[in-house]
């Protein structure tokens, strides 16, 4: 065991609790804070918004499937009412409130809240290319970069980006259609057909029978020294968080479009699954900068691979690793197959986030049936893992207590972020489903 967890017992019960892999519900007494980085501002998440529409006209001609949304990359915020009542009888904790199901697993493009970040990083670096090259001007219509000297421009350039699948997948498909010579580096824990698709599209891939942390060192390696690579660093990057932070100000058009109001009385409570913690952390960081203290964010990790809450918990961050107490880092929730948090992340949201669940891996199954057969939604394993949170806020007096919610929580909004699903081959996903046959709820 490293020297840095030698008196492992100083961290507490819940970190020995989480080395023997069980679940814990953890409260960060620091989560009402709010204290901003001043590295990171709503103009630098405007911008990054701003980038994006510039960009919509070629997205729209490039991916078809964005044409009704006119090349904007967004998903639908939907009423699960059924599931609502499912999860209710599951759990036996009556679910007050209204829950959504915000379905960035049905994100266009690449079918996965990664497109949030990966698409904006990809973007960025082609439009600095291009503006380099003298190519392209802000006021231009961005259309153009469909255009064959475009490709053949950006053939002379490369991108590489290590991952368990989905950011993988948002980063190759773009980059791809681009024209870039683009390389996923990915870990043992990623899909085969993630890797399949991926070659289909163009990308190169290269195999580790190793962790992610392992593609991400080699892929940073092999991009190293080379003036014409740009290196998507997973565990660090800024252009990744900011693409994820748009979601806030979307998120709040889309509840007013539904009717859905937050306030000091009308509490919204957001739940999003967390591997190295780049997309939870921008989309929570979007989030907060709209609602401040009125909306409280969770993240759930599977036992095995919990390294963001080890990270707060401790105080270590990006220094602490799962492996150090003892936990393997294996998981079915392959996309939260992370053993060390992002550099960016933990430090960023350490005075905004407000709790992290764990989950034991055979309840995904069961929470990806009861949503099939209850909404007729089909989301991957690690998106599913944030579906029993819900209770566990509800339950907890204490944390109701310490911020007034319990003459409140009856009028809040819950809302489950779906983090992947829709790209998953049919037969596939069918496996995932009989096989909560074959588990139970403990």
């Amino acid at each position: 065991m490293s020297r840095k967890v030698e008196n492992l017992k100083r961290f507490g019960e819940t970190v020995n609790a989480m080395a023997q892999g069980r679940e814990i519900f953890w409260i960060n007494p620091k989560g009402k804070e709010n204290c901003f980085s001043k590295q990171i501002t709503q103009e630098d998440i405007d911008l990054a918004e701003a980038r994006l529409q510039r960009f919509a006209p070629y997205i729209r001609k490039v991916f078809p499937e964005t044409e009704k949304s006119g090349g904007i990359i967004e998903s639908p915020l939907r009423d699960i009412p059924t599931m609502q009542k499912a999860l209710s009888q599951m759990l036996g904790v009556e679910h007050t409130g209204r829950l959504l199901l915000k379905c960035d697993s049905h994100l266009p493009v690449s079918g996965s809240i990664k497109a949030r970040g990966g698409i904006h990083e990809v973007l960025k670096f082609a439009e600095e290319v291009a503006m380099h090259e003298g190519k392209i001007s802000l006021e231009d219509n961005y259309e153009v970069f469909a255009e064959d000297h475009f490709k053949a421009m950006f053939g002379k350039y490369s991108v590489a980006v290590g991952s368990t699948g989905n950011l993988g997948l948002s980063i190759g498909i773009m980059s791809a259609q681009l024209g870039f010579d683009v390389t996923v580096h990915m870990s043992s824990d990623a899909r085969q057909w993630k890797k399949e698709l991926l070659r289909e599209k163009g990308a190169t891939v290269i195999e580790y029978q190793d962790s992610y942390q392992k593609a991400v060192s080699e892929g940073r390696k092999a991009a190293e020294g080379n003036p014409t690579c740009h290196f998507v660093d997973d565990e660090g990057s800024l252009d990744l968080f900011l693409g994820y932070a748009t979601a806030g100000k979307r998120l709040a058009a889309q509840l007013i479009e539904q009717r859905v109001t937050v306030d000091e009385d009308h509490p919204l409570l957001i739940y999003i699954p967390c591997g190295v913690g780049g997309a939870p952390g921008g989309v929570t960081y979007g989030i907060k900068k709209i609602f401040g203290e009125h909306a409280h964010c969770f993240f759930a990790e599977p036992t095995h691979a919990p390294c963001m809450a080890l990270g707060m918990i401790t105080g270590l961050h990006d220094e602490i690793s799962v492996e150090d107490i003892g936990l393997d880092g294996k998981t079915a929730a392959d996309g939260l197959a992370v053993g060390r948090p992002s550099r960016l992340v933990g430090k960023t949201l350490e005075m905004l986030i407000d709790g992290i669940s764990t989950i034991d891996d055979h309840k995904l199954f069961r929470y990806l049936k009861a949503l099939a057969d209850s909404e007729n939604i089909w989301i991957e394993p690690s998106a599913c893992a944030t579906f029993d949170t819900v209770a566990r806020v509800l339950q907890h007096k204490e944390y109701l207590k310490m911020y007034h919610l319990e003459s409140k929580i009856k009028k809040a909004t819950h809302i489950l972020w779906a983090t992947g699903g829709s790209m998953v081959p049919s037969e596939e996903m069918q496996q995932y489903y009989d096989k909560a046959t074959s588990t139970f709820l403990r």
